[in-house]
């Protein structure tokens, strides 16, 4: 290979590929484990088989028309050629790999937010219209070659024209910004879970995850993706200046999260819970690197702590008023991408290590900020008014929320069929799980895994609810002891000698 064919192999290949295998492997990791955690046991698995979902309904939708929309040629608005990649340059398959995984994480966002009480047939729709249509129009106006935010326009300052425009380096508006607001209309628009808020005592009810743990392994897995998310936002690492600028923008997104932390654990011990707060502090960090993107690589390390400061402020204060409206946001979401989002478009017009503000206090740094606000007023209220008629007709249809007896139920039995954590898988909970068997099955000569247990193959009903259904049935059927069962006591099937119990008494059992 000759030392061109390498420079471009490099150039156009090996850098996008290795940021985005670690984009695609390890932050989509992170989000399906941080939403599991944050969200009760009943809703595991159908949380991520959504996170899932994401990876594969990008991978179509964003494959046929987002990409063409984003990145076709075409008018200021919209691209419309390259359909399903037909045509494209096989040097811009990189380009498409890096978007896609973009795309994904923007849906990725909004599941959070909707969690627990969501339809899966409209999770499926508005993962396809974030991905394929609304995500891909914002990219096209930022970073397509008909970027007419970015292009921005020539002004003449003390008789010198410079062209000023909107600058968003790692998607702080064009992902987060636009994935917070679709996560707010999607919940507004939703509802609360059921007994989240009392409106009438004013009451805010805290629904806890059920896994501390998980959550906190997912946020450490988007800590680090982050890294790539905005290292790899480069694209190239053959140029002049190409290492210097990742390096700079790896250190900027570690000082911002980890100053974003701090502040965070000390707001809440102060004025939250009074607590150390692992969680708060994890979504803080998260805040402090959603805010960074935007200008990671035109900060001075200094200016990034900056950021990370008033990206706890922001994530503090998007939540509290958040809730105060009575929206449902089971992983802050709004807080951490919109909240961070926003004040990171905003920080570039003040903090640029050459145009911003704080370094240049004249016409042209002014009418900078003036693009930035111009940039976050227009993804804005694209996704605002979007995300209202995509998931006002998705309610309006009746397919945006689950019935009620579902959410109380939870979703991962009666929608996939799927427990996260079975009962008996723990080895407690078998004996109750046969008895239930027993009471509704018809029992007949069979073969296999039924005959050597019960002696007949088994037909069972799903009757619910469903964190641990076996126990439920039977504590509305006590009447016979389980340690009656356990020594024979209990009533038995004929022709197969096995007990057939008309009703246990399983108060003591402990349910999850």
């Amino acid at each position: 290979m000759s030392h061109g064919e390498l420079y471009h192999s490099m150039n156009k290949w090996t850098m996008p590929l290795i940021a985005n295998i670690i984009l695609f492997a390890v932050m989509q990791c992170g989000f399906a484990f941080l939403e599991a955690g944050a969200v009760r046991s009943k809703n595991s698995t159908n949380i991520l088989i959504k996170n899932l979902m994401d990876q594969f309904v990008a991978g179509i939708a964003y494959w046929i028309f987002g990409f063409p929309f984003a990145f076709g040629n075409g008018n200021d608005f919209i691209g419309y050629t390259f359909w399903a990649t037909y045509e494209l340059e096989e040097t811009k398959l990189a380009l498409f790999f890096f978007q896609y995984v973009f795309a994904a994480t923007a849906a990725t966002i909004v599941s959070g937010a909707m969690a627990e009480r969501c339809e899966f047939i409209a999770y499926i729709v508005y993962s396809i219209l974030i991905t394929g249509f609304i995500y891909p129009v914002v990219t096209h106006w930022v970073w397509s070659d008909n970027a007419w935010l970015t292009a921005g326009m020539d002004y003449t300052f003390n008789n010198e024209t410079v062209t000023i425009g909107y600058k968003d380096f790692a998607g702080s508006g064009v992902v987060h910004v636009l994935g917070g607001i679709a996560a707010l209309v999607g919940a507004s628009l939703l509802g609360p879970r059921k007994g989240r808020f009392h409106k009438g005592s004013k009451t805010v009810v805290p629904i806890r995850g059920h896994s501390v743990p998980l959550a906190a392994l997912g946020g450490f897995i988007l800590l680090f993706g982050f890294l790539a998310f905005n290292g790899g936002s480069q694209l190239t690492i053959s140029n002049a200046g190409d290492g210097e600028a990742i390096s700079l923008s790896v250190v900027n997104t570690i000082i911002s999260g980890s100053m974003s932390a701090l502040v965070s654990l000390i707001i809440n011990r102060l004025t939250g819970t009074s607590k150390w707060s692992l969680l708060t502090t994890l979504n803080g960090a998260l805040t402090g690197m959603v805010a960074i993107c935007a200008g990671c690589n035109v900060y001075h390390p200094w200016a990034a702590c900056v950021v990370g400061f008033f990206a706890a402020i922001a994530y503090k204060l998007i939540n509290t008023i958040v809730t105060s409206l009575y929206i449902d946001d089971p992983l802050d979401a709004v807080a951490v991408h919109f909240g961070g989002g926003s004040w990171g478009v905003i920080a570039v017009a003040f903090l640029h290590r050459t145009d911003g503000i704080v370094y240049n206090w004249d016409q042209a740094s002014g009418m900078a900020l003036a693009w930035q606000l111009c940039g976050l007023v227009t993804i804005t209220a694209w996704t605002a008014v979007t995300s209202v008629l995509m998931f006002g007709i998705l309610k309006l249809t009746g397919l945006l929320r689950v019935a009620p007896e579902l959410e109380a139920k939870g979703l991962d039995i009666p929608k996939h069929g799927e427990p996260a954590y079975p009962t008996e898988a723990y080895g407690h909970g078998w004996e109750e799980k046969l008895a239930k068997i027993l009471e509704h099955v018809e029992l007949k000569d069979g073969d296999g895994f039924a005959k050597a247990f019960l002696g007949a193959p088994v037909k069972q009903t799903d009757v619910g609810p469903y964190e641990n259904p076996e126990v439920n049935y039977m504590d509305t059927h006590s009447t016979t002891n389980l340690n009656d069962l356990e020594s024979g006591k209990g009533t038995t099937n004929g022709t197969t000698g096995v007990p057939h119990v008309t009703s246990i008494d399983v108060k003591s059992t402990t349910k999850m």
